[in-house]
């Protein structure tokens, strides 16, 4: 319990950031986008790609409430058992990386992206990842 409960605060979290961003925050906006080494962004989102992102952590920190049993609803049988694998195997794949700009085993590590994604993003990505692993397990 203790454990789904950690995720769903730092997927809630991480969902109040990306709707700031959404309704024109710039807080760590420009330091959580990969860029190359001449400071050109590799991504360029929308503000609708924010709130994207922001309802599917929003969800997923809902989807380990739900799971840590504190509110009594239970969620389909099949949700539970893909959604307990899929999420956690997402942040893996994203502390893992594409293996240039993002991930522990990026090539471009001079940005201040890539400074931040080694010391907080990459590793907050495997946190998440292997506790959603274990929570799977349990």
């Amino acid at each position: 319990m203790i454990l789904s409960l950690f995720l769903s605060i730092v997927f809630i979290g991480l969902g109040l950031i990306h709707f700031n961003w959404f309704f024109g925050g710039k807080f760590g906006f420009a330091e959580a986008l990969p860029t190359k080494e001449t400071g050109e962004r590799v991504l360029n989102p929308k503000k609708i790609d924010s709130a994207i992102v922001a309802i599917g952590l929003t969800l997923f920190g809902m989807f380990y409430i739900l799971k840590s049993g504190l509110v009594p609803w239970q969620l389909p049988q099949g949700i539970i058992k893909y959604a307990s694998w899929i999420i956690p195997l997402i942040f893996i794949l994203r502390a893992l990386g594409e293996f240039k700009y993002v991930g522990f085993f990026k090539t471009v590590k001079n940005t201040t992206f890539a400074k931040y994604d080694t010391k907080f993003y990459s590793p907050l990505c495997a946190i998440i990842g292997l506790t959603g692993i274990v929570i799977a397990l349990l």
